[in-house]
């Protein structure tokens, strides 16, 4: 058996190949994510382990202070990228984890795996040392995935008959999408400025999605959608694949030509291009995370937060998947309680 060491020294190229090519592979385990994040308040690190001098498993740390100098939290989106079935990968993984943690001063580890909520998962998860994160998640835990494996007809066909009726509404009423372009990011956040207005959502600032957009677009991971009614941006959407797999994350409408539809024609050319990148699954990243007999309840009746984007996002069909969501590993017990209790204040205070 060949023997598993720690990866020496990382490039991106490096990096960014195993983040492609593994079966769990994230956008955010890529290099531009953590240089996205390491521009806005975090710091970035990958360790990783070889066989043969092969890069085969890592993990993408991200780090941050925590207020009240209590210390520094770090953080492991949608990883680590590993093979949870291979008890040597993950024996040589964990000390790496551990020791990069700590030399930044972490009092704990949060992990958000990209597994499938599972009492086996759990399980695997609590016997390596995990509990469950005082956190309830940084990235959304419940989200609905698109197999967009077959021809466009079979994604059509798919969709509610409503959505499908939609996007082809938009169409007649004369929506146009075309590929937005670097200079057409103030429109992007113009539109991303009437949307938190009216829909009172949380957005990032202006310059974060400038940069994201600046570190995908070259490298053809990202695309910006805007349609237009009379040359009127009237919304947009910024999606981001890594074939097999697509993500919608960011998208905004403004207050005008509502009725023709725009969202729905954009999303369906979102797709439409992600299936053209060799992408099988399209992810729309985020639906509340309830019970399906209470998604199904609340369908027809609740317009309030997410619930009217999961009206929206359930039009398009797809499976809805529950992560195994984000778990800790403790090295600061006493700290760690205090960032327990920070967390439940602000919790009460916001609620």
């Amino acid at each position: 058996m060949t023997v598993l060491t720690p990866f020496p020294s990382f490039d991106a190229d490096a990096w960014d190949h195993l983040a492609a090519a593994h079966p769990n592979g994230h956008i955010l385990q890529t290099s531009p994510w953590g240089t996205l994040k390491a521009q806005f308040g975090w710091r970035q690190q990958q360790v990783g382990v070889a066989r043969a001098g092969r890069l085969i498993a890592g993990a993408q740390i991200l780090t941050r202070r925590l207020p009240a100098g209590i210390g520094r939290l770090a953080y492991v989106p949608k990883g680590p990228l590993v093979d949870w079935d291979d008890h040597e990968q993950i024996a040589t993984l964990l000390p790496l984890l551990d020791r990069a943690a700590q030399a930044q001063g972490a009092i704990a580890l949060t992990i958000e795996p990209d597994l499938v909520d599972a009492p086996a998962h759990h399980d695997r998860l609590q016997t390596l040392g995990f509990s469950p994160s005082a956190l309830n998640g940084i990235q959304p835990r419940r989200t609905i995935v698109v197999d967009i494996s077959g021809s466009e007809d079979d994604i059509l066909a798919a969709f509610k008959s409503k959505t499908r009726y939609n996007v082809r509404l938009a169409a007649r009423k004369g929506v146009t999408v075309r590929q937005a372009a670097e200079d057409d990011l103030p429109a992007f956040h113009a539109l991303t400025a009437a949307t938190a207005a009216r829909d009172r959502f949380g957005t990032h600032a202006p310059a974060y999605y400038d940069a994201a957009y600046r570190l995908f677009a070259p490298r053809g991971w990202t695309r910006l959608l805007l349609a237009e009614v009379e040359n009127e941006p009237v919304a947009a959407v910024m999606v981001f694949a890594l074939p097999p797999r697509a993500w919608y994350f960011y998208g905004a409408s403004g207050d005008t030509h509502r009725e023709k539809m725009p969202t729905y024609l954009l999303q369906w050319e979102a797709i439409r291009w992600a299936k053209s990148m060799g992408c099988t699954s399209y992810d729309l990243y985020g639906i509340p995370d309830e019970g399906e007999t209470t998604l199904e309840a609340e369908f027809t009746q609740r317009r309030d937060g997410l619930w009217g984007v999961y009206r929206f996002k359930r039009g398009f069909g797809g499976q809805i998947i529950r992560t195994a969501g984000a778990w800790d590993r403790i090295y600061r017990p006493l700290r760690y309680r205090l960032y327990r209790w920070a967390l439940n204040i602000r919790s009460r205070t916001s609620g």
